[in-house]
């Protein structure tokens, strides 16, 4: 069954969108993996003097990208030399980017134990790209964000993953007028078919859709990895 004129050019519009934001994810990953490899020599654990021009690779990303909100790399504690995580992101200041601070002390109240999130877990597993979201930004804003990153490596091996946060009211200034072109309730979805952005109030941020309402069909986005869809009217 086709798709109706205006769910197509959605998909489409939406589906190119993603493209590009991952093309952009995997250099930013190839910029941080060329840094590092260039840096560190092989066999050796990275220190703090070797991330000092991951401010400058984030701040380009920032600049370039004005839906982003956060971005910078985050690190495999196996590769740090300190023996315990090291996340460098930086988000847009008034002065230009601005590091973002988190407790990543395992013994502390708020450890932020990144390395077990989907944003790091898939993409060391799978070796490609990945999107985890919605979800209510950590450090307190109340917005809900998406994390977008890719691996980086280190003279061939895995060090950890790099990529940007967007928040999701960003996303819908982006896709709604695309969205709302569509006769009827429709609604992206990530991977684990939970909503990201309706065109109604039928579908709520963070819903999980368990199947298909009547009348309606869910079509996967032509992004590679990222497992995004859509549901729309069938």
């Amino acid at each position: 069954m086709s798709l109706s004129q205006p769910a197509a050019a959605a998909l489409g519009s939406i589906s190119g969108w993603f493209n590009d934001a991952s093309a952009d994810t995997y250099a930013m990953a190839a910029a941080v993996t060329d840094l590092l490899t260039r840096d560190v020599t092989p066999g050796a654990l990275v220190t703090k003097h070797d991330l000092t021009g991951l401010k400058a690779l984030a701040s380009d990303f920032l600049q370039r990208h004005s839906f982003a909100v956060g971005s910078g790399a985050t690190f495999s504690s196996a590769r740090i030399s300190e023996g315990q995580g090291v996340l460098e992101w930086w988000t847009p200041g008034p002065s230009g980017a601005e590091k973002l601070v988190f407790d990543l002390d395992p013994d502390g109240e708020r450890f932020y134990d990144y390395e077990h999130l989907p944003f790091f877990s898939a993409a060391e597993r799978t070796g490609e790209a990945t999107i985890w979201g919605p979800y209510v930004d950590y450090l307190g804003s109340d917005e809900y964000i998406l994390t977008h990153t890719a691996p980086f490596k280190i003279h061939g091996e895995f060090a950890g993953v790099a990529g940007y946060d967007v928040t999701v009211r960003a996303l819908e200034e982006i896709f709604l007028p695309a969205l709302r072109s569509i006769p009827g309730h429709a609604a992206l979805l990530n991977s684990s078919d939970r909503v990201i952005i309706g065109n109604s109030g039928a579908y709520l941020v963070g819903e999980r859709i368990k199947a298909a309402p009547s009348e309606s069909r869910i079509v996967p986005l032509a992004v590679p990895h990222l497992g995004l869809s859509m549901l729309v009217p069938a």
